[in-house]
């Protein structure tokens, strides 16, 4: 049996989603043969194409462009129009995706290749399932009514699915997967020992996603003129010219720089707090590790509703300025335990720390039905 999973390098969570699925789907059944396609970059017309190298640029410098442009289209007969706009360009990409890679079963993270999929698809093709990776504020463009199942990390995308004309049996809320490296398996201690940090300090983790667009700079300097008594760890991801400056300036306390990694899991486990966007995945990752929570950013639209559910549920807090999470992190240093204990509290009663076996358990379901 094989299954291909379609996602985009649009920001770092649709990849990640996929690698989660495609890591619990193997475990589950060791018979499966799973493949991860790049829909956008391998098969979509232009410009839709160039929307993984143009998208860092775009959140960077057009911000006000992308929030308007996410607030028009975010409606059921608004994306239904758009989406009629675009088959045409879309349809022999898709018939050749189609040909090149046969499967049992497709799996979408992308919201751009949820429709324009489906609207290349003849009536026999294989069943379609939809994993939603925004956190709450999900987008009108993930939803359509032919996908076999539509899986849902929170209530709150479940209702928005609801409304844009999914069958209640068809949705169901399942958490969003990570890897399941981001557990609270490995004590701090022994993550800080692996990675070779102080294993005592008072540790702040600063992070930026993997492309690096945060004002990762002005919340670095703000903390190294602080006189605050800290480890300071900073991922800069793919931005090596912020990495570059960082390295050149004096800090008055032990300081580890990154740029982008593959371990990210030690890295937030070794830590005491964790400030970085509110990318959904981000923050799942890091509350399945039970940290702290400083969110610094959001991408208008599509991140907004990441800060409400983070802070209404209790488990972190919308510290935009330097100065609210120097504010933060100095109420922080010393009571971090009781923290730690009430984020684990509120996850471990969601279904966020299985979803990935969660989905996987799912399409395996689909897989087994009869055609």
């Amino acid at each position: 049996m094989k299954v291909t999973i379609l996602m985009s390098d649009t920001g770092g969570g649709h990849r990640s989603v996929a690698t989660a699925v495609e890591s619990a789907l193997v475990t589950e059944n060791p018979e499966i043969s799973v493949e991860l396609v790049d829909g956008l970059l391998d098969y979509a017309p232009f410009p839709f194409n160039r929307l993984p190298d143009w998208y860092p640029t775009i959140i960077a410098r057009f911000i006000g462009l992308w929030r308007y442009g996410y607030w028009l289209s975010d409606d059921p007969l608004r994306a239904r129009f758009v989406n009629l706009l675009i088959r045409p360009f879309f349809r022999s990409s898709v018939h050749r995706f189609v040909q090149q890679h046969k499967c049992d079963l497709l799996v979408s993270t992308h919201p751009m290749l949820v429709t324009s999929i489906l609207d290349g698809l003849d009536v026999m093709r294989p069943p379609f399932v939809t994993v939603v990776t925004d956190l709450v504020t999900a987008h009108a463009w993930w939803f359509d009514k032919r996908a076999d199942l539509t899986l849902v990390p929170t209530e709150a995308a479940r209702v928005k699915a609801l409304e844009c004309g999914i069958a209640p049996e068809l949705v169901q809320v399942v958490g969003l997967p990570v890897s399941e490296s981001f557990s609270r398996t490995l004590k701090k201690k022994l993550a800080r020992e692996k990675l070779g940090w102080d294993s005592t300090a008072f540790t702040v983790v600063l992070m930026t996603g993997a492309e690096g667009m945060e004002p990762l700079w002005s919340i670095a300097n703000a903390l190294r003129i602080s006189n605050m008594s800290l480890q300071l760890v900073i991922v800069c991801g793919r931005n090596e010219r912020i990495l570059a400056e960082l390295k050149n300036l004096d800090w008055p306390f032990d300081t580890h720089l990154y740029g982008f990694v593959d371990n990210m899991s030690v890295i937030i486990r070794g830590a005491d707090a964790v400030i970085t966007k509110a990318g959904p995945s981000t923050v799942i990752e890091v509350l399945n590790c039970g940290r702290p929570l400083l969110l610094c950013g959001a991408i208008p639209g599509q991140e907004d509703g990441n800060v409400n559910y983070v802070v209404e549920n209790n488990l972190g807090w919308w510290t935009p300025y330097p100065q609210d999470i120097l504010a933060r992190l100095r109420l922080l240093h010393g009571k971090n335990t009781k923290c730690v204990d009430s984020v684990s509290g509120v996850i471990d009663k969601s279904l966020v720390t299985r979803s990935a076996s969660t989905v996987a358990s799912k399409i395996i379901g689909l897989l087994s039905k009869p055609v």
